[in-house]
C-alpha cells in the first residue's frame, strides 16, 4: 500500500512525500548529495498528527525515524529504505515567551538560533549554544541531550528543559508541559525522552528555561605550555569571577594552527609558539566593570607566571572573531580527505596525558593523515577529528580502539554529548555496566515492544 493511502486520513496530500519526491531529501546535512532511502517522509504540523501517524505505524508495524535539523554525528537519523520518516520541520512555532516565568514554549522543529533571537528581543537568554545552532532543531537538541560551549555555567540540554510533550510508540501523548522548576511528584518522566535519541518516543513540544540576558561579555585567548597550568588557571578564573565564567575551551597547538590559517576571518590572536590555547568567556551585568575585572585577573595571572601569553577581546567583533575560530570546525574538515569524529569525556586532571598518548598512538597508524584535538575542557569533554586516507572498516576500527582504549579504566565515556546512534553501539559497554545496559533494554522493550522507534539505534 502507498503511503498516500495509509496516511490520507490524518495528513493532507502535500504532507506526504514518497517515491520520486524523496530524491531531494537526505539523512544528514553533510550528505546532501545522497538521496534519502525511505518508505516515505511525513510532514506533521501538530502533536495530534504525530500521534495519528504513530498509531498507523504501530498497527502496520512500520519502523519510524525522526528527522530534525540533521546535524547529529552518530548516525541517529540514518535510514535503510523501509522507514517512515517523520520530519519536524513544520512543527516550527514559538508558542509563547513568558518573561515573568522566564520560559519559552516551542514546538520540536524550531531552530535553536531562532530561539536565541526571539528571547534576546525580550532581554532573555537561552544559554545552550554550539556551532550547528543555525540548523539544529530543538527536538533533536533535546533528544540527544546536546551540550556545547556553555555547559560549564548552565549545564546540558537536560538542565534547561522544564516541560516536555512526546508521543510514545503506540501513539499515546505524554504531556508534562509545566513551567515549574521544582516538581518531585514521583518519576520525572520527561527525562526518559531527553537523550534517548528518539528510541522511546517522539518529542513534539517543550518548555525551556531562560536566563536574564547578560549585560556584558568578555573573552580572551590564553597560551600555555603545560596542561597542569591550564587546570590551575581554570580554578583561578572560576573562583575569582564568582559565577561569571561561562566558557573555557581548550585547543591543542596543531589544531589552533589549522583553525587560524584559512582566512583573515579566523586569523590567529596569538602566535604559534605554544602547546595549548584556551578560549575563555565570562558573562556579567556591567561591561565596564566586568571588563576591568577580567583584565585585572589576566594581568595577575601573567605576573604570577600562571599563563604565558594572553590577548583580550576589546569589542563585540573581537569576541565574534575569537569564537568563530573555535566554532568553524569545518575549516578542519575541509583539510581532510576522509574524516572521523570523536566526542569523549574523561576526568579533567587526566586530559593532558590521555590526549598526548593518543596523538602518539594515532601517528603510528598507517592511513591516519591528520590529528586534531579541541574541546570543552572545563566539563571534561574533548573532541578529536581524524583525517585518514581511506574509508576501510579496518582503519576505522583501529582508530576507534586507539581513542577509546583506556576510557573504561578511568571512568570516561565514548560519548560526552553526541549520543550513541549507530556509530558507537559497539562501544557502549566501555562506559556502561552490563546492569545499566540491561535496564536500558528493559525500558526500550517496555515502551516500544515492537521496536519501531528509531530501530537499530543505541542497541
Amino acid at each position: 500500500m502507498l503511503a498516500s493511502q495509509l496516511f490520507s486520513h490524518c495528513l493532507k496530500e502535500e504532507q506526504i512525500l514518497e517515491k520520486e519526491a524523496l530524491s531531494n531529501r537526505y539523512h544528514h546535512i553533510w550528505h546532501m548529495d545522497q538521496s534519502l532511502k525511505a518508505f516515505c517522509v511525513l510532514l506533521p504540523e501538530n502533536t495530534k498528527q504525530v500521534s495519528d501517524i504513530i498509531k498507523v505505524c504501530d498497527r502496520e508495524e512500520l519502523p519510524v525515524v525522526v528527522h530534525g535539523g540533521l546535524t547529529n554525528l552518530v548516525g541517529s537519523t540514518e535510514t535503510t529504505g523501509n522507514e517512515v520518516v517523520i520530519s519536524t520541520e513544520r512543527l516550527n512555532k514559538i508558542e509563547e515567551i513568558d518573561t515573568a516565568s522566564r520560559t519559552i514554549t516551542v514546538q520540536a522543529g524550531v531552530i535553536l538560533e531562532h530561539i536565541h533571537d526571539a528571547v534576546l528581543e525580550k532581554e532573555l537568554l537561552f544559554p545552550l549554544n554550539f556551532g550547528a545552532r543555525g540548523s539544529a532543531q530543538i527536538g533533536g537538541v533535546i533528544s540527544t541531550n546536546a551540550g556545547g560551549l556553555r555547559v560549564l555555567k548552565y549545564g546540558m540540554a537536560r538542565q534547561l528543559v522544564l516541560g516536555l510533550e512526546a508521543v510514545t510508540a503506540n501513539g499515546t501523548v505524554i504531556s508534562s508541559m509545566k513551567k515549574i522548576i521544582k516538581d518531585n511528584s514521583a518519576y520525572d518522566l520527561k527525562q526518559l525522552f531527553i537523550g534517548s535519541e528518539g528510541t522511546l518516543g517522539i518529542i513534539t513540544r517543550a518548555i525551556l528555561k531562560l536566563e536574564e540576558a547578560p549585560k556584558s561579555r568578555n573573552a580572551a585567548f590564553i597560551a600555555f605550555n603545560e596542561y597542569s597550568s591550564v587546570v590551575t588557571f581554570l580554578k583561578f578564573m572560576d573562583s575569582n569571577l564568582a559565577g561569571k565564567l561561562s566558557g573555557f575551551e581548550l585547543i591543542w597547538k596543531n589544531s589552533y594552527e589549522k583553525m587560524t590559517c584559512v582566512s583573515d576571518a579566523v586569523k590567529p590572536p596569538l602566535p604559534y609558539d605554544y602547546k595549548y590555547y584556551v578560549l575563555i568567556e565570562a558573562l556579567g551585568s556591567h561591561q565596564i566593570n566586568d571588563q576591568a575585572e577580567f583584565q585585572n585577573l589576566l594581568e595577575n595571572a601573567l605576573e604570577n607566571e600562571m599563563i604565558l601569553d594572553a590577548v583580550m577581546a576589546q569589542s563585540p567583533s573581537d569576541v565574534a572573531w575569537f569564537f568563530r575560530i573555535r566554532e568553524d570546525v569545518n575549516n578542519l574538515v575541509d583539510l581532510m580527505q576522509h574524516d572521523q569524529h570523536f566526542d569523549i569525556s574523561l576526568p579533567i586532571p587526566l586530559i593532558g596525558s590521555y590526549i598526548a598518548a593518543r596523538y602518539e598512538s594515532l601517528a603510528l597508524i598507517k592511513g591516519v593523515e591528520e590529528i586534531y584535538a579541541f574541546g570543552h575542557v572545563a566539563d571534561g569533554n574533548i573532541h578529536f577529528m581524524i583525517g585518514k586516507s581511506n574509508l576501510s572498516e579496518g582503519l576505522k576500527k583501529e582508530i576507534d580502539y586507539c581513542i577509546y582504549d583506556g576510557l573504561k579504566a578511568i571512568g570516561g565515556s565514548v560519548s560526552a554529548e553526541h549520543g550513541i546512534g549507530t556509530h558507537k553501539k559497539a562501544y557502549l559497554e566501555l562506559c556502561r555496566t552490563p546492569e545499566e545496559i540491561a535496564l536500558m533494554r528493559s525500558l526500550k522493550s517496555c515502551m516500544d515492544p515492537k521496536g519501531l522507534l528509531n530501530p537499530g539505534k543505541i542497541f
